[in-house]
Formats: structure tokens, C-alpha cells, sequence
């Protein structure tokens, strides 16, 4: 059931729609599904993966979030709930999230604020009401943990985005020809992904370079004109425009510019939420293990001739398997962790 509920937050949150109204409905008819045919797991099986109504296919992915979702579910209260009922049910909050973030991020390149200043706070009051997330029974030195993992799992990787951005400060985009790019609100519209601006603009000098072939605004049209776009100017040609006073911009082009980041600012803020949970010894674990799924992906990818499958994962699910291996594994295990780590182990 609550894999039911993250598959409509998966849907909808990146679409900026409500997780609450209207009823669940097929995105294809709109046919509201009645309750009957809203049964966990077994209404897809039932259906064969189609609409009652219209017959449409619905994706195998609802299936697998209710699928995966009651497995890692059961899995907490195998490992937890024989000594904690709490605790089970904290562990079983912070999956969820790392469920819906994964395949949102998967899907839209993105980590909902929801997920990750949401967790933030969520994972500060879960320390509060089950002290034992961080192995001690004092509700004090549970927060104070907390607000640790919350410092260093957002300052690490603000760090990293930082270095990232000194070391890699740009990235070329070499497209088919003729590829149509459109500057929403919010987003750079590429064929194949949306790239939020917020991952773009991180300071007042990043800019976008294109060489347009097309330019096509709502009152004009240029043809082979270099376009330049920063959070406040917007070049075309030799005109200079404000980009708020742009409501609509398409651009066709076959390379293209962007500033790049070796992480997004989703990934700080969803790394802070999961250091609120498992504190500053778990986010140095997930942080190292990620890394290391990220390079056994990467080079499998190159090994069997998928290159580009590599560049297509966001950063958020190795992040996520990481944190989820940590909570797993032997509290003799995560102590040692600690005792190893080099910086004031005591403190974490």
C-alpha cells in the first residue's frame, strides 16, 4: 500500500501536481480507478499491466516500486523489529524515500525539495522519537548526532559540487542535427532530458553558450546567431534582452554549452537528509560506497559496449544504495566504521 502511495508521488511530484487530489486515474483516459482495482501488486497482475478502461499499458515500474517497496518493508522489520518496533518504522520511513527519490531521479534527473529538505526535517524528528537511529538511548545526543550527519552529509558534498565546478567548470552537449532546445520557467527542454536551471545558474557568471541555427521568440526570429543566457542577460545575436521579459525561447542547434557541476544541489540536499538519519559516520560510508558503485557502473557500462549508459544515472540512486547497505549492516561493523575514521571519530 504505501508502494502504491510512493508510485503517485513518483508521478506527480516532478510535475509539480498534488500527491493528494484528485484519485488515482489512468494518465492516459483519465478514468478514475475504483478501489477494487486499486489492490496493491495484485490489480497489475490481474490486468496484465493495462488500463480497465482504455487498455492502455501501464508500466512495469508501478508494479516494481509496490514490489520493492514490501520487500525492503518486511527486511526492516526482519532486521529491526525484533529489538525495535520504532525503529523498524523510522528505517521503513527513510526507504521510502530513497525509493521515490531513486526513480524520480532516474526518470527527471531531479530530487524533489519535498524528499530532500522534507527528509531533513523528518529525519531530525525521527532522531528525536527513536534515539536509537544513532545507537544511543539519550534524545539529546540523538539530535546532536543528527544535526551532525545533517552538516557533513550537505557540506561534503557541497564540497565536492564545488571542486567539481572548479575542476569541470563546463560541459559540451553534441546533438542530432537540428535539435529543437526550449527555455521553460524552470528548465532547459533537451530532446532527450530536462536539465533544471538550478543546476545550471549556481553563480551570477554561468552561462549557456549556443550557436543557433534557429532562434524563434514570440515576436521575432533569428537565424545563425550565436545565443549566450546567464541568470540576469540574455544574448541573441547583438540584442540583449532581460530573460524574464522572455516568455517563450526555442532554439535549434546541434551542440550546445552549459556550465557543469560534479553533483546537483538536489544530491546535497538529499545527502544532508539521509546524514539526519544515520549521522556523520554513515553519510562518510554511503558517500565512499557510492563512488564505488558509480566507477563499477560506469566501467562495466564501457566494458560491454554501453558507454553512454553511464552518463545517463544520476548520482542520487548510488547514493541511495549506499545509505541502504549502511543501515544493513552489523552494528559491529559500523562501530569499527567509526573507530577508523581519521577526523574526531568521537563526535560522530
Amino acid at each position: 500500500m504505501v508502494g502504491s502511495f510512493l508510485n503517485v508521488c513518483i508521478h506527480r511530484m516532478p510535475l509539480g501536481e498534488s500527491i493528494v487530489s484528485p484519485p488515482s486515474h489512468c494518465p492516459h483516459c483519465k478514468y478514475s480507478i475504483p478501489f477494487y482495482l486499486n489492490i496493491p501488486l495484485v490489480t497489475w497482475l490481474y490486468l496484465r499491466g493495462k488500463c480497465a478502461n482504455c487498455r492502455a499499458p501501464i508500466s512495469s515500474r508501478y508494479f516494481l516500486v509496490e514490489l520493492l517497496t514490501g520487500v525492503v518493508f518486511l527486511a526492516a522489520w526482519l532486521a529491526f523489529g525484533p529489538t525495535s518496533a520504532l525503529l523498524a518504522l523510522a528505517y521503513c520511513v527513510i526507504l521510502a524515500g530513497f525509493i521515490a527519490a531513486t526513480f524520480i531521479d532516474f526518470a527527471h534527473f531531479i530530487i524533489p525539495d519535498e524528499i530532500t529538505l522534507g527528509g531533513i526535517v523528518v529525519g531530525f524528528l525521527c532522531s528525536l522519537a527513536v534515539p536509537a537511529l544513532h545507537g544511543v538511548s539519550d534524545r539529546a545526543a540523538a539530535l546532536r548526532y543528527s544535526m551532525i550527519g545533517i552538516a557533513i552529509g550537505g557540506g561534503v558534498i557541497y564540497g565536492i559540487l564545488r571542486l567539481g565546478k572548479l575542476l569541470f567548470g563546463r560541459q559540451k552537449f553534441v546533438l542530432e542535427p537540428n535539435s529543437r532546445l526550449i527555455f521553460t520557467e524552470s528548465a532547459l527542454l533537451l530532446p532527450d532530458r530536462e536539465i533544471p536551471y538550478e543546476d545550471i545558474f549556481y553563480r551570477k557568471s554561468d552561462k549557456i553558450k549556443i550557436t543557433a541555427s534557429e532562434v524563434e521568440m514570440i515576436d521575432r526570429c533569428y537565424r545563425n546567431v550565436p545565443v549566450s543566457l546567464t541568470q540576469t542577460v540574455l544574448t541573441v545575436g547583438d540584442d540583449i534582452f532581460k530573460p524574464e521579459t522572455i516568455p517563450h525561447l526555442e532554439v535549434v542547434t546541434s551542440e550546445l554549452t552549459i556550465p557543469r557541476e560534479a553533483m546537483g544541489l538536489g544530491d546535497v540536499k538529499f545527502m544532508a537528509a539521509i546524514g539526519a538519519f544515520i549521522g556523520g559516520a554513515g553519510v562518510f560510508f554511503a558517500l565512499m560506497l557510492s563512488a564505488i558503485i558509480g566507477s563499477i557502473v560506469g566501467v562495466g557500462a564501457i566494458i560491454i559496449g554501453r558507454k553512454e549508459w553511464s552518463s545517463r544515472i544520476p548520482y542520487g540512486p548510488y547514493i541511495a544504495v549506499a545509505a541502504t547497505i549502511w543501515l544493513f549492516l552489523p552494528s559491529a561493523f559500523q562501530i569499527e566504521w567509526q573507530n577508523y575514521l581519521l577526523f574526531f571519530p568521537q563526535i560522530f
